[in-house]
């Protein structure tokens, strides 16, 4: 299974480390490689990469890491996300592909668990594990659910039962989803997009169990990623520059 990977946002709260979030060094290795390391570890075969701020930077370290990775530019950066997830598509299709952040570090079993999930609209990886001290609850996606089905989706979402892990499975039903939400003039964002297939029973939750994720949105999270690393043999000491 292909994957597009979200890179092109401004990366504003890891500014004061690095001008590009997706090539910030964690232990020595950019972020985006250990990203598409983990990926290809559970099963990715390919990758689509959606490049916007210093774009041009991480088209050039993306050629050198792997010539087959396919880099795409979103028109404006500076949009809500699911306008680059639609940039992307017209280059993946609609085929069922993972849908992964540039920022989001996992254990590839999580990758193989999306890819052996039951085809939906849209799947999305979940930690129900609300003391999991990991999560920087000031930014972190919350999702509510009932069984298997997401019904509500929101960083400020006041009811929930679990936290978003930045990785899915979607195909052209959600791109479908996505457009029509831009379309009516609603906010062209990843979640937008998931709530619009919620009436239909199109948005589904997949329990990671103890998995283990992390979202590198700041400095804070950076340390511990980089404390991490070491015990996660993937994104250990010996992956490449």
């Amino acid at each position: 299974m292909k994957a597009l990977i979200v890179a092109a946002g401004l990366g504003s709260r890891l500014r004061e480390v690095s001008p590009s979030k997706p090539l910030t060094p964690v232990a020595g290795v950019p972020l985006i490689a250990r990203v598409i390391k983990a990926a290809r570890a559970g099963g990715a075969s390919g990758f689509v990469v959606v490049t916007g701020h210093e774009g041009g930077r991480l088209r050039s370290y993306l050629g050198d890491l792997d010539p087959s990775i396919v880099t795409v530019t979103t028109p404006d950066w500076t949009l809500p996300n699911g306008h680059s997830v639609l940039t992307g598509a017209d280059v993946i299709g609609p085929e069922r592909h993972l849908l992964m952040m540039a920022d989001h570090l996992c254990d590839p079993a999580i990758i193989a668990q999306m890819i052996a999930a039951p085809p939906a609209p849209l799947s999305l990886a979940v930690d129900r594990r609300l003391e999991n001290p990991l999560v920087d609850m000031d930014d972190v996606t919350r999702v509510r659910t009932r069984g298997d089905a997401i019904t509500a989706i929101g960083k400020h979402l006041p009811d929930y039962d679990a936290f978003d892990c930045g990785v899915f499975t979607v195909d052209g039903r959600f791109h479908d989803a996505l457009r029509a939400v831009i379309a009516s003039g609603g906010i062209g964002s990843i979640s937008a997009g998931v709530e619009a297939l919620v009436p239909t029973g199109g948005a589904r939750a997949i329990d990671i169990g103890d998995g283990w994720w992390l979202d590198v949105d700041d400095a804070r999270a950076l340390a511990q990623a980089e404390a991490d690393v070491a015990l996660h043999t993937t994104f250990g000491a010996a992956l490449p520059a």
